[in-house]
């Protein structure tokens, strides 16, 4: 962790997951990145875990060193959310998904004069990601946007291209475990930005190539089903492995 610890936070899963709700999660990034401005000190970093995260975490353990580098690790899994008061020390509130949160985030940043940069997704993705969220948040600063697409030699040139263009948020969106392996080999080159937050498929929702499940399928936890419905090709393999995987680290490696 880079020393800014989100607390408090509970283990489940074997990963210190915090126990903050949506709009107190969003109050605290808003204020890690006012902070910091004018300080040239490391990223604060916060990522997420679902139920690919937690079963990938426990069968690999250099992606587990990964998260375990993270200052926070929001819970962006309802099985988590409702488990957890039987399984670790602490009950969680509320699932904390990066879909909803940037929006938390954003109707404070622009109040705020927070500046974005969104780097993941494909051109058209990010562009279209970037173009929906300024028009939902008029006032919404952007410092910047990149795809996700480019070779290793290229990284540095783009760490520091972000870095000059001084944002106060940077959402990084490569998929796991990529966008975690990018945070730590440049979270030191990264100085001066605010906060680092990991976001997954978030561009993909954000310009509309996705679509979110219907509320009642994300409060029953079954929005991995709706998923799956849309591409079962690429998904249905997946939670079918990562799921129960999942499920048995909650409840036999939670404290």
């Amino acid at each position: 962790m880079t020393g800014t610890k989100a607390e408090p936070s509970t283990n489940i899963g074997g990963l210190p997951i915090s126990v903050l709700g949506m709009e107190e999660s969003a109050r605290l990034l808003v204020r890690i990145a006012l902070r910091a401005r004018g300080k040239n000190a490391v990223p604060f970093y916060s990522t997420s875990a679902n139920g690919q995260v937690i079963a990938l975490a426990s069968e690999d353990q250099d992606f587990r060193d990964l998260l375990w580098q993270a200052d926070q690790i929001h819970p962006d899994g309802m099985p988590m959310v409702r488990l957890s008061g039987y399984v670790s020390s602490e009950e969680l509130t509320e699932r904390v998904a990066t879909t909803d949160l940037v929006h938390a985030v954003a109707r404070l940043s622009q109040k705020a004069g927070l500046r974005f940069y969104f780097f993941g997704a494909t051109p058209d993705g990010n562009r279209r990601a970037v173009a929906n969220m300024r028009e939902q948040y008029p006032d919404l600063i952007f410092a910047g946007a990149r795809d996700g697409y480019f070779k290793p030699e290229e990284e540095a040139g783009i760490v520091a291209e972000i870095v000059r263009s001084k944002p106060d948020i940077l959402w990084v969106g490569l998929g796991v475990p990529r966008e975690q392996e990018f945070v730590s080999r440049n979270l030191e080159n990264l100085r001066g930005i605010g906060v680092i937050k990991t976001s997954g498929g978030l561009f993909d929702f954000l310009s509309g190539k996705n679509s979110r499940a219907p509320r009642w399928m994300q409060s029953a936890g079954l929005e991995w089903v709706y998923r799956t419905m849309l591409e079962p090709k690429r998904l249905l393999g997946r939670y079918l492995k990562t799921n129960p995987a999942a499920l048995w680290r909650i409840i036999f490696h939670s404290k």
